[in-house]
């Protein structure tokens, strides 16, 4: 007797390409099998996510002056795993003091004292209470460290950031002595995560940060075994990959954020991208988030990309969907097995699970919308069709005064202001335990710089 439940449980085992090609060919008794949100995923380290929903990493900025978390910070992940996701993200966690993406990042930059350990134990413990996975993000800000925390940041070439403003500070190249130290330390991060309890851990290496400046040949201008091609810009990434498996040991997932592209002419390109996921692939990586952009070039927050000729090789359709990198997760899904995450516009549940019955992506991130719908993937997975786009209505400069956003220092403070609104709803939810209707992109804006600035002030 043929039995359905059998069938579906193999079905989830098997790779992606070949489940696509299963439902292409089969449909018996009229049931075709698909994936949908509330599906498990399990990873090839055999680590079991349970339904398909992550919540992507965003910074926080809640961390003690010296980088250690706070009960703010537990009651904003308790609040998110009270929500029904299959996975939390958190945001950066930082290898290095000097190198912040913001104040009031985490750090662990070296082993961990008692103060620390329990700190992080204690977060942890909030942000699993629901069952759900929660993974450390662990990065480094490189070259887009602001120049408030270090006037002269490290990064791979001494390429100051394209931005105007005074902002970012002149960087300073690695010496390979230094990224030999910093290999050590992602490891060590990501060791010092597992004991603490958090179930898995994401290398970010995309948005311009460290490991993806070195992989762009705009920023990464090196002449040694660190830069020139492809594979030697790769490098110090596949040498993190390759640290951080005999810390934490074969069972514990190890994820990698990557741009699809950089979006900028001489950049990192979709076909620079699809060969370093078919390298970690290889590396036995057990999870890619697909995303895109740099502050220079801020896909990241939205903007489609650089209009000036940095086109990419992929079907020409993701400016008529609502998720930003779901034609390059779809591209590249066709060359490799290993599970993808796509996070960045997905509003509706018809596209996040046409994403996923597509083959485009076996994980959906959702960011924004659970800065205010905590509970958006229990919703989502109880019928809800659509989350709301915040976004669209939050703006600093009012539309009469629209043609300033031609300037692109104006246009830049513009997309970061409204982020900060975004940061003041998730303090909110840390100090208070609810959002706040009504609030004003440019009192969040003021709140957000007020505290960054008295955080730096009390660094020791």
């Amino acid at each position: 007797m043929f039995c359905i439940a059998k069938m579906r449980c193999c079905l989830l085992k098997i790779t992606h390409s070949d489940r696509i090609s299963f439902q292409s060919q089969f449909n018996i008794g009229a049931i075709i099998m698909t994936v949908t949100l509330a599906d498990p995923l399990q990873l090839p380290c055999g680590a079991t996510l349970s339904n398909r929903i992550g919540k992507g990493a965003m910074t926080e900025g809640m961390a003690t002056p010296d980088g250690v978390p706070t009960k703010e910070l537990e009651r904003l992940y308790g609040i998110w795993s009270d929500g029904g996701t299959g996975m939390l993200l958190s945001g950066n966690i930082i290898i290095d003091r000097d190198h912040l993406e913001r104040p009031g990042n985490v750090v662990i930059e070296g082993p961990a004292n008692d103060a620390m350990a329990a700190a992080l134990k204690s977060w942890a413990t909030a942000a699993t209470r629901g069952g759900n996975h929660f993974w450390a993000q662990i990065s480094h800000a490189g070259r887009q460290t602001q120049a408030i925390v270090n006037k002269h940041p490290k990064a791979p070439s001494a390429v100051k950031l394209g931005l105007p403003g005074g902002q970012f500070g002149e960087p300073v190249p690695l010496t390979i002595e230094e990224i030999e130290e910093l290999v050590d330390r992602f490891a060590l991060a990501a060791k010092t995560c597992q004991t603490a309890g958090f179930t898995g851990v994401q290398i970010h290496a995309a948005h311009g940060y460290l490991l993806s400046s070195f992989l762009n040949p705009l920023a990464n201008q090196r002449t040694d075994e660190y830069g020139g091609s492809l594979e030697n810009r790769a490098r110090f990434l596949l040498a993190v990959i390759a640290k951080t498996p005999p810390a934490v040991g074969p069972d514990f997932p190890i994820s990698v954020k990557l741009n699809s592209a950089d979006f900028q002419k001489g950049g990192f390109v979709f076909e620079d991208s699809l060969q370093v996921v078919q390298w970690l692939e290889k590396a036995s990586v057990d999870l890619i988030e697909i995303s895109g952009g740099t502050y220079e070039q801020a896909a990241l927050m939205g903007d489609k990309g650089d209009d000036s000729g940095a086109k990419q090789n992929i079907a020409p359709s993701t400016k008529a969907r609502e998720a930003y990198f779901v034609d390059f997760a779809k591209a590249m899904q066709d060359s490799v097995t290993v599970p993808l995450m796509v996070t960045g516009g997905f509003r509706t549940r018809a596209a996040m699970e046409q994403a996923l019955e597509s083959g485009a992506a076996d994980l959906i991130g959702l960011g924004r919308p659970m800065c205010v719908v905590t509970d958006a993937p229990k919703q989502l997975l109880a019928g809800r069709e659509a989350l709301p786009r915040f976004e669209d209505d939050l703006q600093l400069i009012p539309d009469w005064l629209g043609f300033l956003k031609r300037i692109q220092m104006v246009k830049a403070i513009d997309s970061f202001a409204t982020i900060f609104w975004f940061y003041e709803q998730l303090w909110l939810l840390g100090n208070k335990g609810a959002t706040k209707d009504g609030l004003r992109v440019f009192s969040a804006f003021s709140a957000v710089d007020k505290r960054s600035k008295a955080l730096m002030k009390a660094r020791s």
